[in-house]
């Protein structure tokens, strides 16, 4: 149903369509809104070359047609720069690593080394999810923190008895 309502949302162009659009989310409150920011979500997830510039016009004009998000739910007042910025962080990931280079385990390791706290690490990754994770967390991250997108080479793994 998400796919659907970003797909319809894609292919509005008339004003009229738009404000309907507008009017039933609207209407909806939280409900009709919250499954129209996962399509977005999950767009960002599986988006690969050539698709950033197609998210970053949804977005733009989903912005547009819901400039106060907050009226939905506080939490997200700044939710369309925080999907823009990983949208940034997407393209990065997607412009430096070559696709020749994409198959294999990837892992993503956060940490800040000037404080005391856990190294946070998500192993056993394809590329698809270590760039959707490392574009999340990337526009997120607090002075000093690093994070640090590895594809693995070599992987010696034992399991304890």
């Amino acid at each position: 149903m998400q796919t659907n309502l970003l797909e319809a949302f894609e292919k509005m162009q008339t004003v009229e369509e738009l404000t309907a659009f507008q009017a039933g989310i609207t209407r909806q409150g939280f409900s009709g809104f919250k499954p129209f920011l996962d399509s977005f979500t999950e767009l960002l997830k599986t988006a690969k070359d050539g698709d950033l510039e197609r998210i970053e016009a949804l977005l733009a004009k989903a912005c547009h047609l819901f400039p106060e998000p907050a009226a939905f739910s506080p939490s997200w007042e700044t939710v369309w720069q925080q999907l823009s910025d990983s949208a940034a962080a997407k393209r990065q990931v997607l412009q430096t690593v070559a696709e020749s280079e994409r198959e294999g385990e990837w892992q993503i390791i956060m940490d800040n080394p000037h404080a005391v706290q856990e190294v946070v690490c998500y192993p056993g990754l394809s590329f698809q999810d270590a760039a959707y994770l490392y574009a999340y967390f990337r526009p997120q991250l607090e002075k000093s923190e690093y994070i640090r997108m590895q594809k693995i080479q070599t992987l010696i793994q034992e399991t304890g008895s």
